[in-house]
C-alpha cells in the first residue's frame, strides 16, 4: 500500500511540530518556510509592530461578509513562535475579519522573521495599501527609517518607489498640525501640501491653507499666491464662524491679492463680505478719532 504523502513540505512539516522553532533569533534568513498551511485562528496572535491603529468597523463587516460566501482569498502571514503558537506578520483586516465571520482556520504563510525584520514587512506592506491618506504614508516612511535604521535610498528600494518621492512625503510632516489634518481630512490635495512648504512662516501657512479651503482654490493658485506672499507673509481673508467652525467667505485669487495688500498698507484688518453674484462690502475698522484721521490720510495717498 502507497502511504499517502504529506501536504505539508518536508521542511516546514519539520518546523510546525518542532516547540523550540522561536523565529526571535538574530539569524538572518527570511524565507517563505513551505505552502501554505491552514492553521487555527485561536493559535495567532496580533502583531505587535502593527503600524495601522484604525480600522473601519463597516468595512470589516462587509469583508467577513465575503469571507463568509467565498473564503479567505488571500492568505495571511504568520511566524512561528512555538509549538502552536504564531504571530501575524500582515494581514490583519482578513484575520479580523475571518474571526467576525466565525471562522476557526485561516490560510497562512510561515515566514521566518526576526522582530525588526517583522516590522519592517508591516510597514512595507502598510505603505503599499491604497487607501492610505499622504500623512499615514509619511509617518510610515518615517518609521521605517527611524526603526528599521534605513536610508532614504534604502526605504525607496524597500516599497520600490522613487527617492524623491520618498523625501517628498516626509517633508509633509514639517508641515503644522492644522495643516497635516486637512490633508488626511482630504480638505486640500498633495498637490496643495507640497506648495505651503515653501512658505517659511508657519501662521502664513495655515492662513494660506484655510483661505485654500475655503475658496476652493486650486494648486496652480495656490502656488501663484505662495510666490506673492512667501516673503512678506500672509493674513487670512476668509472668516471663520464660531458656532460650527465654517467658513463663510468666497473671494476669488484677485480679490484676495488685492485686500491682503490693502490691509498690509493700512495696517488693519479688513473684513470682506460678499455673495455669490460678487455684490459686497469691505469694512476697515479705526478705534479713535485720530485713528480715523490717519487712516484717510493714507487712503486719500493710496
Amino acid at each position: 500500500m502507497n502511504r499517502k504523502k504529506s501536504v505539508l513540505g518536508r521542511g516546514l512539516e519539520s518546523i510546525l511540530k518542532n516547540p523550540n522553532t522561536d523565529i526571535t533569533s538574530k539569524s538572518e534568513k527570511n524565507n517563505i518556510v513551505g505552502n501554505i498551511s491552514t492553521i487555527n485562528i485561536s493559535e495567532i496572535s496580533n502583531n505587535p509592530f502593527q503600524p495601522r491603529k484604525e480600522f473601519d468597523q463597516e468595512k470589516l463587516e462587509e469583508l467577513a461578509h465575503s469571507i463568509e460566501t467565498l473564503g479567505i482569498i488571500q492568505p495571511i502571514t504568520v511566524r512561528k513562535l512555538g509549538n502552536d503558537k504564531y504571530q501575524l506578520i500582515s494581514g490583519e483586516r482578513r484575520f479580523r475579519a475571518s474571526k467576525m465571520a466565525g471562522k476557526s482556520q485561516i490560510p497562512a504563510f510561515i515566514r521566518i522573521a526576526n522582530d525588526q525584520q517583522m516590522l519592517e514587512m508591516a510597514l512595507v506592506e502598510n505603505i503599499q495599501r491604497s487607501n492610505l491618506n499622504p500623512i499615514e504614508i509619511a509617518l510610515s516612511y518615517h518609521r521605517l527609517m527611524t526603526e528599521c535604521k534605513l536610508t532614504q535610498e534604502q526605504c525607496s528600494e524597500r516599497v520600490g518607489k522613487k527617492r524623491s518621492t520618498v523625501a517628498n512625503f516626509l517633508r509633509l510632516l514639517k508641515l503644522p498640525e492644522e495643516i497635516q489634518s486637512a490633508l488626511k481630512e482630504e480638505k486640500i490635495s498633495m498637490g496643495h501640501a507640497r506648495a505651503l512648504i515653501n512658505v517659511k512662516d508657519k501662521q502664513s501657512q495655515i492662513s494660506l491653507c484655510n483661505d485654500t479651503i475655503a475658496n476652493a482654490h486650486s494648486v496652480r493658485i495656490l502656488e501663484q499666491m505662495v510666490r506673492t506672499f512667501a516673503e512678506t507673509g500672509y493674513k487670512q481673508t476668509s472668516k471663520t464662524q464660531k458656532n460650527n467652525n465654517k467658513i463663510q467667505t468666497t473671494l476669488p485669487f484677485y480679490s484676495q491679492q488685492a485686500i491682503h495688500t490693502l490691509g498690509r498698507n493700512l495696517d488693519k484688518e479688513i473684513e470682506v463680505k460678499r455673495n455669490n453674484k460678487g455684490k459686497g462690502k469691505i469694512v476697515i475698522p479705526f478705534t479713535s478719532d485720530e485713528d480715523f484721521k490717519n487712516l484717510m490720510e493714507k487712503l486719500n495717498k493710496s
